[in-house]
């Protein structure tokens, strides 16, 4: 998850050749023709506009099975290459029946998947029932595709138990939505994907599930430098989601070794 974005601009190269000194002779007015690039037609390429990049790193994963739904992230937040922190709270709680995670920009995910809880409430107020995971994750979908293109960053899994069971949606900030049975987001997630894959079973036990998702982020961590911190695990059941636990992925370094061994 990305605290801050890195700026990758020329900026420096470009202040430079206005501190230069020119000599010209008295009384002739010169003009330079770089320094007039802001000038030019709409339409024209500018080489030497400055960019803005992202490098976002975490590690969140969902999956669906008999029993519900298993959400599991980690706790670490990146500024480029500086961990600003290892305490990040990457699953926000809808209401008590809808989770999402957070991928991404902090700010966007926060904002939006926030704003989403008040819609949520305001539904559930208007028509007198809890809203479906589909309309939630199709709410977020809409309210972010007006933003198209404007440099928003989130990548979002919502996750809930509705009328038709359990749920779980792929949203990001390009108005992309999917529905599906597993998704991991996050710089990780080729690493949660790995273990996902191997021992992952629809109807399988709700311990076996936990173990699964907390052994999935761990892989993650000790692979990928952008993850670490906490492996958080949430189960969305039929009665409401709840916090199963919280695990320092060192004492899971440690753990899983004496295990092995």
């Amino acid at each position: 998850m990305a605290l801050a974005s890195v700026v990758r601009s020329d900026c420096a190269a470009f202040g430079a050749r206005y501190r230069q000194e020119e000599v010209r002779e008295p009384g002739v007015l010169a003009f330079d023709a770089e320094r007039l690039g802001f000038a030019a037609p709409v339409g024209e390429e500018w080489s030497e506009e400055p960019g803005i990049e992202f490098l976002h790193g975490t590690t969140t994963l969902a999956f669906k099975f008999h029993h519900g739904v298993i959400v599991a992230v980690d706790s670490r937040a990146t500024a480029g290459c500086y961990i600003a922190s290892q305490t990040v709270k990457k699953v926000i709680e809808i209401n008590p029946y809808l989770l999402g995670t957070m991928a991404g920009g902090a700010a966007d995910c926060s904002f939006w998947e926030r704003l989403l809880a008040r819609q949520c409430r305001i539904y559930e107020l208007r028509n007198k029932e809890r809203i479906s995971v589909a309309a939630a994750s199709k709410l977020l979908a809409n309210m972010v595709y007006q933003y198209k293109g404007m440099g928003l960053s989130m990548g979002t899994m919502i996750c809930g138990w509705d009328k038709r069971g359990p749920g779980l949606y792929y949203v990001d900030s390009e108005g992309n939505r999917i529905s599906g049975s597993q998704f991991s987001v996050g710089s990780g997630s080729m690493y949660a994907y790995g273990v996902l894959d191997r021992g992952y079973v629809e109807d399988m036990s709700p311990e076996a599930a936990l173990d699964l998702a907390r052994r999935a982020i761990y892989q993650a961590t000790y692979r990928d430098a952008y993850s670490g911190g906490v492996v958080s695990l949430y189960h969305v059941r039929e009665d409401g989601w709840v916090r199963v636990s919280q695990d320092d992925v060192a004492d899971l370094h440690i753990k899983y070794k004496e295990e092995k061994s």
